[in-house]
């Protein structure tokens, strides 16, 4: 039986970097890709007890591993409400960042933002289908239904929403002009399809100045440079998020070059995908208007 304990001290945050970067390189290499599922059938991932949802690379991490229903538990949270890990069932690796002393601090320097830095830390969770004995008061009785939000008020609730237009028959976010187009509904196979394309462009326009600011956006260059291949991977992770929250699936249609070009980036720079995911979290945040209390250990 596995019971990894709750946080991992010896490591350091690059070891991290790494263990999860060749977890997302090893799905991509087998021609799966991780992000480009909604997670509507077994529900976003969230903490049994607590109800929180997990986010950003962690959603990915967790919704990745294809369970029924998207509950995990601590292996000490579990042992307290008198269940048990299933012989042999391993852990699954959640991450948070530890605000710690920054001893590479100059002196004089009294800015309070260098006095911390974040250093990555990891630990354990299981999925409820891997653990026995839990109480049933904790359990789904049955597939949790509840109303979803509808495509259209997702938009209509975004604050600073840009204009949406349907004057060309192709899909963009315009920077310079700020504003989104998109091809008519009926140009679309279903609503499905034209919602989640939508929902791509409105993550894009998130990133502008008079909104999140985000710097990929601003500084997009070429097809498969830095910029531009992260702040298109923040759009298709935003998207499969919104999707989630909409109760919607669309298939993506992205090009192999797409794929060789995440794999390229991903094993050039441990923290890309992190860095993506969070930015898209913070993109899907502020279209919902949601504000998240930063994710702890739940021991």
């Amino acid at each position: 039986m596995e019971t990894q304990t709750a946080t991992a001290k010896n490591d350091t945050h690059m070891d991290v970097y790494k263990i999860v970067n060749d977890r997302i390189i090893g799905q991509l290499e087998k021609g799966t890709v991780p992000w480009r599922k909604p997670w509507t059938e077994a529900g976003l991932p969230q903490n049994l007890l607590t109800k929180k949802y997990y986010q950003g690379i962690n959603m990915l991490l967790l919704g990745m591993e294809n369970y029924e229903h998207n509950l995990f538990i601590t292996f000490q949270k579990l042992q307290e409400i008198g269940g048990k890990v299933k012989k042999g069932e391993k852990g699954h690796m959640v991450v948070y960042w530890n605000q710690v002393e920054n001893k590479e601090q100059k002196p004089g320097d009294e800015n309070q933002d260098h006095k911390k830095k974040s250093i990555l830390r990891y630990y354990y969770v299981f999925n409820i289908s891997q653990c026995e004995k839990i109480p049933e008061k904790y359990l789904p009785v049955a597939r949790e239904t509840k109303e979803l939000p509808t495509c259209e008020s997702i938009i209509s609730a975004m604050l600073h929403c840009p204009p949406i237009r349907h004057k060309e028959n192709n899909a963009f976010y315009n920077f310079k002009d700020d504003f989104v187009n998109m091809p008519k509904k009926k140009s679309f196979k279903n609503d499905a399809s034209y919602y989640s394309t939508l929902f791509h462009e409105l993550v894009h326009s998130t990133g502008h100045e008079s909104r999140l600011k985000r710097e990929t956006l601003n500084q997009m260059a070429e097809f498969g440079d830095f910029n531009y291949s992260q702040e298109e991977l923040v759009a298709e992770i935003g998207t499969c998020y919104l999707q989630s929250h909409a109760g919607i699936t669309s298939e993506f249609q992205q090009s192999a070059a797409y794929l060789q070009g995440w794999l390229a980036q991903l094993k050039g720079d441990k923290k890309f995908i992190f860095q993506a995911s969070r930015a898209a979290q913070k993109a899907v945040d502020y279209i919902l208007n949601i504000k998240h209390e930063e994710e702890v250990p739940q021991k």
